[in-house]
């Protein structure tokens, strides 16, 4: 199978970048497009839903950040990450991951995982939580644990 558009889903953590090289690699392997998200989940979440005060100034300079940090991890790929392939999407990341996957036309999500196991894998990740419903192939490359 030959995949026209690959999309990187990350955290802007360090330790991402061989997940960028990895889809960096196969769209040039395939000619294929590269695009790259990383999405800022609300607040909100974070306390169950239920903040007795408004975040939203919060969250937006959170969004502010994330668009700086997203710019400079994406920085040293240069023209393989033009401007209008990094997005930035606000909400619950399997949600917004696939719907951007649907809207931008990508056939492939890559995404890091860390192969969790015991208690970890039954409470899920972003990683597994992508496969169900899932709008094209998804790769999960292993992230190399922190010595």
């Amino acid at each position: 199978m030959q995949y026209q558009h690959i999309l990187v889903a990350i955290d802007l953590a360090e330790e991402c970048h061989p997940v960028v090289e990895r889809a960096a690699t196969l769209a040039r392997s395939h000619n294929a497009r590269l695009s790259i998200v990383h999405i800022v989940e609300p607040m909100a979440m974070a306390f169950g839903g239920d903040v007795p005060m408004d975040l939203s100034m919060l969250q937006q300079q959170q969004f502010d950040q994330a668009r700086e940090r997203l710019d400079t991890f994406t920085g040293r790929y240069g023209d393989m990450l033009p401007a209008d392939q990094r997005h930035l999407a606000y909400g619950q990341p399997r949600q917004e991951i696939h719907r951007l996957a649907i809207e931008q036309g990508c056939d492939l999500i890559v995404v890091g995982s860390h192969g969790r196991h015991g208690l970890a894998l039954l409470l899920g990740s972003t990683a597994n939580d992508l496969l169900h419903g899932a709008p094209c192939d998804v790769l999960a490359v292993r992230l190399k644990k922190e010595e």
